[in-house]
């Protein structure tokens, strides 16, 4: 009997990368399009088709696979469908997996980009032998997904766990992608740490920083992290402020799972103890004596590159 192989692809606000990958968690072949490439979502499959097609036929046909699994913004898992996404192109309700059914005829599932990083950790990463787990995505957003007794939490409309948007700080920050004020995703994503500089910044005219050879436009999450590596005072505070607050809602988050570890994952864990050391000392001091020293927080091992192909192919096994 012949190897059965599974497709990840991964909708990204600028990219959507896909691949093929075996039962091992090993990806075979990838590539990717720009995701707003053309205007439309039929325009999107046809690209997609075009570069992912022939990676099908390599590997023995469609009989071949076992299933496509797709992680995208606004992911329906339910329905199948991609609902509303702001970031997005294709307003309205599409019926993704029928599409890609359709063009590909082979049978696709669907859920939203941050679950299917927690799949990926479930299926291969640091999170293999856990039944109970949250994974944060920090990158241009921050996501989440749930695992209770190893299983992904959908809730009865699909749109469970959407922690990012928990509103951490009353009349807080304005996010303008979905008018709420205070949002976690304001402060303790890369946009939200770029932010926090700026602010810093400007209520401190006098106090002097590395941070000040860069433009406003330049400024950036990584361009902080570089400047704190440096020692910079206000880049270090900059990041002991986003540590604060993303541990202060960890906190809240394991009253209501009590999880085994919460796995970290995206382009702001690349600080590493920068946003570590704050977050884990605020989670700690925001805790219940029960839950104490109970809950790990870890960053992910899977590459970033192969994570969010893994993840979403993670969902047809």
């Amino acid at each position: 009997m012949k190897e059965k192989f599974a497709i990840g692809i991964d909708v990204g606000g600028t990219n959507t990368k896909f691949g093929i990958v075996n039962r091992k968690g090993e990806i075979l072949i990838q590539d990717r399009i720009k995701t707003n490439g053309t205007d439309s979502v039929d325009g999107f499959i046809l690209q997609l088709s075009e570069k992912l097609q022939p990676m099908i036929d390599e590997y023995g046909g469609h009989e071949n696979f076992a299933g496509i699994g797709m992680g995208a913004p606004n992911a329906n898992y339910y329905k199948g469908t991609i609902e509303y996404a702001a970031n997005l192109k294709w307003k309205g309700i599409i019926h993704m997996a029928d599409l890609l059914e359709k063009k590909f005829h082979i049978p696709a599932s669907l859920t939203n980009d941050a679950n299917a990083a927690a799949v990926g950790e479930l299926k291969y990463g640091v999170a293999k032998n856990m039944k109970d787990f949250i994974t944060i995505t920090l990158g241009t957003g921050v996501g989440s997904g749930i695992i209770i007794d190893g299983k992904i939490v959908l809730g009865h409309n699909g749109f469970a766990g959407e922690l990012g948007h928990v509103i951490v700080r009353h009349n807080g920050r304005l996010h303008k992608g979905t008018g709420l004020h205070g949002a976690l995703e304001s402060y303790v994503s890369a946009t939200g740490l770029r932010e926090t500089a700026i602010e810093i910044l400007q209520n401190n005219p006098e106090k002097p920083s590395l941070l000040r050879n860069y433009s406003i436009d330049d400024l950036t999450s990584e361009t902080v992290y570089i400047c704190a590596t440096q020692g910079d005072p206000i880049a270090n505070e900059i990041f002991e402020y986003t540590g604060q607050i993303l541990g202060e809602a960890l906190a809240t988050f394991v009253l209501f799972s009590a999880p085994e570890a919460i796995v970290l994952f995206g382009g702001l864990t690349k600080a590493g103890d920068l946003l570590m050391k704050p977050t884990r000392q605020a989670m700690e001091d925001n805790l219940l004596q029960v839950f104490k020293n109970q809950v790990k927080i870890l960053f992910s091992n899977l590459k970033e590159a192969d994570a969010a192909i893994l993840g979403a192919s993670a969902l047809v096994w």
